[in-house]
């Protein structure tokens, strides 16, 4: 009996061994449960996947992008050369450079994004907080009002705006994207505003009270207190705003004219400066360095050179734009 009860013993602890080797094994490849933080190796290689062809995705039209920017009009005919050049050409990005006429429209297109980019901010943070703050009468149909300038498509108004703006002199500069942005009907306010709102919302009224009584003033507050607790919202809005006021055409060229212009102005009448400045035939310094003619190769330098700018800042500010991203109300919080 004393043996049969000891191989029973041993058969049940091997069980239990195998039990929880088996439970052990099951948490460290599928995780310790459904409601639990702590995910296996199986679900974290799932994830990773998903997130390496979802990069691939985004990224394959600028790889394809900066491998034909550096091919020869020889590696663009040839079928059989692929995403590595033959021979990398660099010459590409001088001829486009020349075609943009670079600097000076970098300059003018800085200085368009940029200083409608500060007054939008400026204003829709000071709507945003009066919104969040303040109760009033008619705030409801203001709310409607200014989510109806969003709604409502900018082709509609563009008649009306534009005679407005020859009334008041305002086409072929500058002031014509300033003007709006400081009025608060700047490129997508209504969403800057929202998000102003959202922001600042969660300021305790509490703490605004306790500054009132402290004899701060109401501008006061919102530059000491507001401001500060909203710097997510002011870095959010800051680069949607720059990013679109940069990539803007249509207004662009509905209200500079022959004023303003920008990179995406010139990229998009690329092919006609290209033929101004080198015709074919005429030139005989174009045509001995082969450049009878436009080709797929110098138009991708050219629309690399267009976006590098923003490329460049989001690299800089990717860190503290994902933080915002994160802890601002775009992410539901």
């Amino acid at each position: 009996m004393q043996v049969k009860n000891s191989g029973n013993k041993s058969r049940s602890f091997k069980f239990e061994l195998k039990k929880i080797s088996f439970q052990k094994m099951r948490r460290v490849l599928l995780g310790r449960g459904r409601n639990s933080e702590e995910k296996g190796w199986i679900p974290k290689l799932a994830i990773l996947m998903i997130l390496v062809i979802l990069g691939f995705v985004f990224l394959l039209p600028i790889i394809f992008m900066i491998s034909t920017s550096f091919k020869s009009l020889q590696d663009l005919l040839n079928s059989q050369v692929g995403y590595i050049p033959s021979t990398i050409k660099w010459s590409n990005y001088s001829t486009a450079f020349k075609v943009l006429d670079y600097w000076k429209t970098f300059g003018q297109n800085l200085m368009v994004a940029a200083l409608p980019t500060f007054a939008q901010v400026l204003i829709c943070s000071i709507i945003g907080y009066g919104l969040a703050i303040y109760d009033f009468k008619g705030k409801r149909i203001l709310f409607s009002l200014i989510l109806a300038t969003f709604i409502i498509p900018s082709q509609i108004t563009v008649i009306p705006q534009y005679i407005l703006f020859f009334k008041l002199g305002l086409l072929g500069s500058i002031f014509s994207t300033i003007f709006p942005a400081l009025l608060g009907q700047g490129l997508n306010s209504a969403i800057f505003i929202l998000i102003f709102y959202q922001g600042f919302r969660t300021l305790p009224h509490v703490l605004l009270e306790a500054a009132r009584l402290d004899g701060a003033g109401e501008f006061q507050i919102f530059r000491t207190i507001g401001i500060p607790s909203a710097s997510q919202s002011f870095l959010i809005s800051f680069l949607f705003s720059f990013v679109w006021y940069w990539n803007e055409t249509f207004l662009a060229s509905l209200f500079f004219g022959n004023g303003l212009t920008t990179l995406p102005l010139q990229l998009q009448q690329f092919d006609n400066s290209f033929s101004q400045m080198f015709p074919a035939g005429a030139n005989p310094v174009a045509s001995s360095s082969g450049l009878l003619g436009n080709n797929e190769a110098i138009s991708m330098a050219a629309t690399l050179l267009t976006i590098f700018p923003l490329l460049i800042m989001y690299f800089i500010a990717q860190k503290w734009f994902v933080e915002s991203v994160e802890r601002s109300g775009i992410a539901g919080e």
